[in-house]
């Protein structure tokens, strides 16, 4: 089994349903898709199956293929963890940047009257 397609595996489930992908899938077929909605349960099953379409032809290769499945779905948690880690250093930093307080322009026109820009 490749490390780095099991590696790509992971982080491609666990972004898949960071960034709401697999969510947004749901509202259009309308129906949960209970395998896919979870990092965790994505990551073990796909890896499942292509440790199983990888090394098919030998039996013995089924207690590493569990346990890079099981290994895989551990680690999906952490980097689901660590996504929203930076997902909320992000939002702080972005804050600070572009705050969200409106600030008052004197070079705007008066909203109280809908044509204040209309000589009389």
């Amino acid at each position: 089994m490749n490390w780095l397609d099991v590696l790509m595996i992971v982080f491609s489930a666990t972004a898949a349903n960071h960034l709401g992908l697999v969510a947004a899938a749901e509202s259009v077929v309308r129906h949960r898709l209970p395998v896919l909605n979870c990092p965790k349960c994505a990551a073990f099953w796909l890896v499942l199956i292509y440790g199983c379409s990888v090394c098919c032809d030998s039996i013995a290769a089924v207690p590493e293929i569990l346990a890079v499945a099981f290994l895989s779905a551990w680690s999906a948690i952490w980097l689901d963890l660590l996504m929203g880690i930076i997902d909320q250093l992000y939002t702080k930093l972005y804050g600070t940047f572009y705050p969200t307080t409106d600030t008052t322009d004197t070079d705007t026109l008066d909203t109280t009257d809908p044509v204040s820009g209309v000589s009389e």
